[in-house]
């Protein structure tokens, strides 16, 4: 199972998750990990696009706690019912979502970390975090950081 922050423009009106730019970085960071999309239940931890008009543009604006909060009932349900072996936050919305806790990314990124229902979980950074990234070179780097931890999860379920 992979988390996500919220749907982005594109997402919010095809009517599902990862279709966008970011998707396009997921579904090769998967290929490249040896994970196959069909495999996993991708969602967001944040079920609504947030966002604000600028001209006719709808720009991304960052779920604020409560919106987290509110629709965390939401991942509790998937996550209960999917039962997934393994589960990949995938950015600092979706890891307070399925901790319930503010988590520092860093940190936690790179290692296992059990749940409260004995299934692991793993945190990473969002994809679209790879897009922001100005220089080729550390976008490399990173976008290699990110296909790791994808590595990781799988192999903490073989």
């Amino acid at each position: 199972m992979l988390i996500g922050e919220q749907p982005g423009d594109r997402e919010d009106i095809a009517g599902r998750p990862f279709v966008g730019p970011a998707g396009r970085i997921l579904d090769r960071a998967l290929d490249d990990a040896g994970i196959e999309r069909r495999s996993v239940f991708v969602t967001n931890a944040v079920k609504h696009f947030k966002h604000e008009m600028r001209g006719k543009r709808r720009l991304h604006k960052r779920p604020n706690a409560h919106e987290i909060e509110r629709c965390r009932w939401w991942i509790d349900y998937e996550h209960a019912i999917v039962r997934p072996v393994v589960t990949v936050a995938m950015g600092a919305t979706a890891a307070r979502s399925l901790f319930g806790r503010v988590v520092p990314i860093r940190k936690m990124r790179g290692k296992a970390h059990q749940l409260p229902d004995g299934l692991s979980a793993f945190v990473t950074v969002h994809p679209s975090s790879l897009l922001r990234i100005p220089d080729a070179a550390d976008k490399e780097h990173e976008y290699r950081n990110f296909v790791a931890d994808l590595r990781r999860a799988k192999n903490g379920i073989e």
